[in-house]
């Protein structure tokens, strides 16, 4: 991994003491936000939020429902944006670039996001992953089927359906949908894949296939995940924030969290003694 250990944990520290962070080119940062406020309407969704998400690496955000950190995730490709009378305040850049100045086609390209339930499109296998290429202006049909045939291999799906590509994609399985709809966010080649509970509504085979594919995906695309499962957390993230009532309370190495956790809210989270 390229991010240096040391320099996070340090850097976690300082943010627990209020020190101001130091620039994401010292921490290999591949997103840093900086007193970041999130606004519903008149609602204050997140308070001060400073948090520098390593570069190749997975970064898991926990926390009880409503505690802000699916809200804190769509802040990182401006998801948010569709929802009326919501604002952000703060910083947050991407690669040292002013997130909120980059062209918003632009900043999705870069920055991918996968939902809870998986949402296909009504439309062939193929098509729904060629999708993003197409509004990019991609149509050269060899250039197509080899981005699809790729992205769909980045999903481990392609061995599942090679041979039925022009078919619906709701005749796969739920697991199978939610690969398809990371494969879909691949295939336009992001930095940063964004995952709010991937795996909520999927048995234990589909989400240890999904846990399998992200550990694989950090060598090429830094990792974001929301998840409510402490476990999954533990297996699949690098890094581990956690949040409270639209605070992060402390972020560190995923082993120091769950082992030797530095604030008391969060070892009484992650020993179940509240949640």
């Amino acid at each position: 991994m390229s991010t240096n250990v040391s320099t996070l944990q340090n850097l976690a520290i300082d943010m627990q003491k209020g020190v101001p962070m130091k620039p994401a080119a010292e921490t290999s940062a591949k997103l840093v936000t900086t007193d970041l406020n999130f606004y519903y309407g008149k609602f204050k969704a997140l308070h001060g939020i400073s948090l520098s998400v390593p570069t190749g690496a997975v970064t898991a955000l926990i926390g009880p429902s409503g505690c802000g950190k699916s809200t804190f995730l769509r802040t990182l490709n401006r998801m948010y944006e569709t929802v009326p009378l919501t604002r952000a305040e703060g910083a947050i850049l991407l690669d040292n670039e002013d997130l909120f100045a980059i062209e918003l086609s632009a900043l999705r390209r870069r920055v991918g996001m996968v939902f809870q339930r998986s949402n296909p499109f009504p439309k062939s296998i193929f098509d729904n992953v060629a999708y993003g290429l197409r509004v990019n202006g991609f149509a050269n049909k060899a250039t197509l089927q080899e981005s699809v045939e790729q992205s769909l291999r980045r999903a481990a799906l392609w061995d599942e359906v090679k041979d039925k590509l022009h078919e619906s994609a709701y005749s796969l399985s739920g697991g199978q949908q939610q690969r398809l709809c990371i494969a879909r966010a691949l295939a336009v080649n992001p930095e940063a894949l964004l995952l709010d509970e991937p795996c909520s509504a999927l048995d234990p085979i589909a989400t240890a296939k999904i846990e399998e594919l992200i550990l694989h995906l950090k060598r090429t695309c830094t990792i974001v995940i929301v998840t409510h499962n402490m476990q999954q957390a533990a297996r699949v993230a690098d890094y581990t924030g956690f949040f409270l009532l639209g605070k992060l309370i402390e972020f560190n190495a995923t082993k120091i969290i769950f082992q030797t956790p530095a604030q008391k809210e969060t070892e009484d989270y992650v020993t179940g003694r509240f949640g």
